[in-house]
């Protein structure tokens, strides 16, 4: 399976992006509004579920890297998993491509394949606080649904949850 966009190319991540999962996981920039860094052990555990063959009905995510397809550079990670028909999208890119358009590019590509999947139900949930990623979500085609107060806590701080959705519900 191989996506491709105007400027992007998307591939099931393989052993080969450690570094690329690593960075993402642990960049301060790229967590700050999503997450605490994790352990390295829980790291390399969450990277090695990743690796593993990807059906609707698994369970598991569909991780897809996220690529330039001009100088091959490394952006970031895309994908979803699919909880009782319901497709839940994510992604994350390195600093250096913000601002790019590569986090709406990237995510069009992977809603407009999911469609061909069959999946035509999406949600996202995002952090309060995450703008850049909600106006990724909105320029997708998600809504946002519903906010949950201080339902995440991100460096010892509680933040509500804005759960975006896509399609008919």
């Amino acid at each position: 399976m191989k996506l491709e966009t105007q400027q992007l190319i998307m591939a099931p991540i393989r052993e080969q992006d450690w570094s690329l999962f690593h960075a993402l996981h642990t960049t301060s920039l790229v967590i700050e509004k999503c997450f605490d860094a994790p352990g390295e052990d829980d790291l390399k555990d969450k990277f090695q579920g990743r690796l593993q063959p990807w059906a609707p009905e698994s369970g598991a995510w569909l991780t897809l890297t996220i690529a330039e397809k001009e100088s091959g550079k490394p952006v970031g990670i895309t994908g979803f998993f699919v909880e009782h028909g319901i497709a839940e999208v994510g992604y994350l890119l390195m600093p250096e491509f913000y601002g790019k358009g590569y986090g709406t590019e990237s995510l069009q590509a992977v809603v407009e394949w999911a469609e061909t999947q069959g999946l035509h139900q999406m949600r996202a949930v995002v952090t309060e606080g995450n703008i850049a990623s909600e106006r990724v979500l909105e320029k997708c085609g998600f809504t946002l649904k519903e906010k949950i107060p201080l339902a995440y806590e991100i460096g010892g701080h509680l933040y509500a949850d804005h759960i975006y959705q896509r399609g008919a519900f």
